[in-house]
């Protein structure tokens, strides 16, 4: 590059000079001329140099290098031209201004040429090269494109952009021109032989990416997205990482910032136990309270087997010898209580459930056991030892039940409302839909009848469900243990729900197989579309955009204790149901935790429950469990 320059300034001058004295070059205006050179080159190399122009500051061509460039140009010719009326002139003192801006354009002229040189020595050359159409035409895409044209070990070559912005129309980015919208895919697609649709966005919409997944399977190309922002950050991959996206993309929503760290005060060297420890989300959770550094977790299942499993992936060994965990049942309050005893938790996440909602219809009984009694016995062993905070993961099929699932998550929400309001502390819980990934969810459903041959089986042609990721649904649960109040139900704003044909259909389409849909019909209790709030439910949203606290009504754990499980299932079922949807009216503004202001001082109002206001407070206190008094 100094060379350059300094032919660069030889050139400038020499033509500079020839055209102002017309060619008429005798001896003493050559000499003048070499002279005027020579100087030129000793000022380029010594401004240059002190200006770090040859010190590899800058990428060369760069915007940067350009403006060191125009800065050093000027420093030279300002001291040529000085030296040129201090020294009897060698040249006509128009020279070295214009020879400055023959030299600047020369200098970039080559440089630009060397750049092109590199990058087409540099141009994707796999013997496997895929031809690339590219959606977006915005920063990212500017970033990117340079990184798939100019490595020789990419195996994508960009051949077109599309962008539904009118006004990118027919822009060029990186040497590649949008030629069109979405609309134009096709058509695109087929002009230049492109096999692959990459879209150019960090984390594009789920909507978007749904409608662009139907788009590209229609006109039989393949879909790419980038990696994901926190893999490019963390170096754990590249721009050139393409690949196809995950359930999470497609059926996600833009994912909770749920800002916990500053928050995460309760976990931070505190004792926490968790339920349900060997299931999607109790794995989860325990992954995810590690990092918060608790004196203790404790995590406990029924299935010796799913704690295996658990160890294994936590730990590396599964040797089951850990005292961190604990083989114990809920349903055995016995048990339950001894654990809260020995381990005295200060904060509990309950996830052990039964969730299968036709299991449930034929066994209701076994709900009641596990979902009710199970959640109950944790609730008043809680209570009795001094846990301070106590989150209840509930679904949304308990925003207006119609199953004996939504049935049963609604009590174990009342009876989580009631005991917190009674003790004042932090008793929870939260409500969220469909999680990506967990055991028997419908994309892993789909993807064994897929992967089987087919058929792949749907309930009903419009039914839809709300869906969310592992990682994020515990993030509200860790978020609902920071900001949830006594009695509260937390609730995700989980955007729109997705019809389940269409994911049925873009799965099929990805396999590129010919498979059949059956529709097999609503089942009892199932709801074609499920709800998050329930009618009398208000949405409000005083500590987070995103999630709505919702006032519980409380009830009453003698009603849920006396269920009785030998009913035949049908009677049990609408002694469930009469259970969950039975409502009182709450005093104050009809917020649970004000209800239970002073921490238990009005045990009429809401430690009584549906159908026992009336009592008079003695008679009240006088029946409660030994926690409550």
């Amino acid at each position: 590059m100094a060379a350059t320059d300094c032919l660069a300034w030889a050139l400038g001058l020499a033509g500079v000079v020839a055209l102002r004295l017309g060619g008429d070059l005798g001896a003493r205006e050559l000499h003048g001329l070499a002279e005027a050179i020579l100087v030129a080159i000793v000022l380029q190399l010594v401004v240059g140099t002190v200006g770090g122009l040859y010190r590899g500051l800058w990428r060369v061509a760069s915007f940067e290098e350009v403006a060191a460039i125009a800065r050093i140009t000027f420093v030279v010719a300002l001291l040529l031209e000085l030296a040129d009326f201090v020294a009897p002139r060698p040249v006509p003192a128009s020279a070295p201004v214009f020879g400055a801006m023959a030299a600047f354009l020369l200098s970039l002229a080559a440089r630009y040429l060397y750049r092109l040189s590199r990058e087409h020595r540099r141009h994707p050359r796999a013997a496997n090269l895929q031809r690339l159409v590219v959606f977006g035409a915005g920063d990212t895409a500017a970033q990117v494109l340079p990184q798939l044209l100019h490595r020789a070990d990419s195996t994508y070559l960009p051949v077109a952009l599309l962008d539904d912005d009118p006004a990118k129309r027919r822009l060029v980015v990186a040497g590649v021109r949008v030629e069109g919208t979405r609309d134009d895919l096709a058509a695109v697609a087929a002009t230049h032989g492109a096999t692959t649709l990459l879209v150019a966005m960090v984390a594009p919409p789920p909507a978007l990416l749904r409608a662009l997944a139907e788009q590209t399977a229609a006109a039989g190309l393949e879909l790419r997205v980038l990696p994901r922002l926190r893999e490019l950050l963390e170096g754990s991959a590249s721009p050139l990482d393409l690949r196809t996206p995950s359930a999470r993309d497609l059926l996600g929503r833009p994912e909770l910032a749920a800002e916990l760290d500053g928050a995460a005060g309760y976990l931070i060297g505190k004792r926490v136990l968790v339920t349900g420890a060997g299931g999607s989300i109790g794995a989860e959770l325990c992954r995810q309270l590690r990092r918060y550094g608790p004196a203790e977790l404790v995590m406990v299942d029924r299935d010796e087997s799913a704690l295996h499993a658990l160890q294994l992936s936590l730990e590396g060994r599964a040797l089951l010898d850990s005292a961190a965990l604990a083989l114990v049942d809920i349903r055995d309050a016995a048990a339950v209580d001894l654990l809260f005893a020995e381990r005295r938790p200060e904060t509990v996440f309950h996830a052990a459930a039964l969730k299968h909602l036709p299991m449930l219809e034929r066994h209701p009984a076994e709900a009641v056991k596990t979902n009710v009694w199970g959640t109950l016995n944790l609730l008043e062993a809680a209570a009795r030892h001094g846990t301070e905070t106590f989150v209840n993961i509930s679904t949304d099929k308990a925003a207006d039940p119609t199953s004996v699932l939504g049935y049963t998550k609604r009590i174990g929400e009342r009876l989580t409302a009631g005991i917190g309001c009674e003790l004042g502390r932090r008793f929870v819980s939260v409500r969220f839909g469909n999680v990506l990934g967990s055991r028997g969810s419908v994309y892993g459903t789909f993807q064994a009848q897929i992967a089987a041959g087919g058929p792949v089986t749907v309930t009903h042609p419009e039914v839809r469900r709300y869906f969310m990721t592992v990682e994020e649904a515990v993030q509200l649960v860790l978020q609902a243990g920071a900001i949830g109040r006594p009695g509260e139900v937390l609730v995700l704003d989980m955007g729109d729900p997705v019809r389940i044909l269409d994911v049925a259909t873009r799965m099929i389409a990805e396999s590129r197989r010919a498979i059949e849909i059956v529709f097999t019909g609503l089942r009892p209790g199932e709801k074609l579309t499920e709800t998050l709030l329930g009618e009398d439910e208000p949405d409000r949203r005083d500590r987070h955009p995103l999630i709505s606290q919702v006032p519980c009504v409380p009830l009453e754990p003698a009603e849920a204790r006396a269920l009785d499980v030998t009913d035949v299932n049908s009677a049990l079922t609408e002694a469930l149901a009469s259970l969950a949807l039975r409502s009182v009216t709450a005093s104050g503004d009809g917020h649970a935790g004000s209800a239970s202001a002073g921490g238990g001082e009005q045990p009429g109002a809401t430690g009584a429950g549906a159908g026992a206001t009336d009592e008079p407070d003695g008679a009240a206190l006088s029946t409660r469990p030994d926690w409550a008094v």
